[in-house]
This record gives structure tokens, sequence and C-alpha cells, in this order.
């Protein structure tokens, strides 16, 4: 990178270069099985540079989740999960009441948890009745997770597994995408996001791409039991180390 640039981000080269390593293989697993950008990215990233937590994770979301859209647009069924976004609007608010009150020592152990939550969604899916109640429940813990570090799937995923592959995928690539606007409106008032951010998102935008890129030429030729194994196994390794 020039040095003009970097001077710019406030950051180290070696920093810069682990951030875009982190964000290139949260690409990659996310393309691979379905799932991994922020899990993988957000505890390691906050290791590395704070300041890129929420805001680059929630600008790369919104992209993959758009990519995904219009590959599925067909399976959408955002009327099913309307509850859930409703129960977004007071899970933002209660998100960035944590960004903006909570100790940093007290968002890396929620981060933590979070990232803990979504591994065991993953290996076990849990089955639980899929019913207004519910899904106002989901929504305001994705609204809070997603807020707080771009982790708004797990719940969602938790609650809507049943649906068959493609319909799950379309369905919570368009939920994404909204509520991935609300949070940015969310925060974007308080301050919190700056031209920094954007800038830093488009400086590592081609290592995400490559990331996603290369998941797309290779991941048929690798055991996806294996790589989620060794997905999860990163995620969390990486969650414990922030609750230690």
């Amino acid at each position: 990178m020039p040095e003009t640039l970097l001077a710019w981000a406030d950051m180290s080269l070696a920093v810069w270069l682990g951030c875009a390593a982190v964000l290139a293989l949260g690409a990659f697993v996310q393309r691979a099985t379905g799932f991994g950008l922020a899990v993988v990215g957000a505890p390691l990233l906050l290791m590395l540079e704070p300041r890129l937590v929420p805001v680059v994770l929630v600008l790369f979301g919104f992209t993959v989740a758009l990519t995904t859209l219009r590959h599925y647009w067909r399976e959408v069924r955002l009327a099913e999960v309307g509850m859930a976004l409703i129960g977004r609007v007071p899970g933002n608010a209660l998100g960035l009441w944590l960004l903006l009150a909570a100790p940093m020592a007290v968002l890396e152990k929620l981060i933590a948890g979070s990232v803990l939550f979504a591994v065991a969604v993953t290996l076990f899916r849990f089955r639980l009745p899929v019913n207004r109640l519910t899904l106002l429940g989901a929504g305001i813990l994705s609204g809070i997770l997603g807020t707080v570090a771009a982790l708004s799937g797990p719940p969602m995923v938790l609650l809507l597994h049943g649906f068959s592959p493609d319909r799950l995928r379309g369905t919570l690539s368009a939920f994404f995408v909204v509520t991935a606007l609300m949070t940015l409106v969310t925060l974007a008032p308080s301050g919190l996001i700056h031209a920094w951010h954007f800038g830093m998102a488009l400086s590592f935008a081609p290592g995400v791409l490559a990331g996603s890129w290369l998941a797309g030429r290779v991941a048929h030729r690798l055991d996806r039991s294996l790589l989620q194994g060794a997905s999860l196994s990163l995620c969390t390794l990486a969650a414990l180390g922030l609750l230690l």
C-alpha cells in the first residue's frame, strides 16, 4: 500500500495486512460454507484493529447479502419474517446504547459470547417454533448483535434453519440487505461512521473479492465438513482469546 494511504489509515502495514487477511479468509469461508465473514472477522479484527468493528463488517455483510440475493431473489419470503424486522428496531437501539455506554472490555466479552453462540447454532441447530413471538425475539437479538459486531445472522438461522436451503438463502439475504441499511442508519447519527471506514472498506475490497473468488474455484474440491470444522475451531479459539 502507498505510504500516504497507510498514514491516512493511521495503522501500520503489518496491521493492515493482518486485517486484509482476516477479511479475505472470512470471505473464503463465507462463500465455501455459507457463513463466516462476521463470525471469523469480528473477534480477530477486534484484536487487530477495533475501529473496524462493526462498520466495515456491516458494509461487507451488506455487499455479500446483496450478491447472494441476486441468485435467490425468487425464493424471498420477507413477509414471513416481518416481525423480526420490527424487532430489529429496539434491537438496534439497544446495540447502539451498548456501543456508546459499555466499556471495551464488556463489548469484547459480548462479541466473544456472540461468536460462541454462532458456533453452537451451526453445530447443533436447535429447533424452535416459528411464530410472531419467536420472530420478534430473534429480531431483537439480531439487532443487538448486528449493531455491536455485525453478527446478525445466528439468531435468524437458529429460528429459520427448517426452511429449504434456497428459501433460507433468499429470505435471509433480503433480511440482511434491509437490516444492514438499518444498522448503518442507526450508527450514522451517533458519529460512529466516518469516511475512514469507507476508505478502509475500499482498501480491503480486493482481498475480500479474491477470497470469495478462490472459494468459488477450489471449495468444491475440499471436504466441506472438514473446512467447516476448521472454521468453527478458528472462531472458537478467537472468541476464547477475547474472553481470557
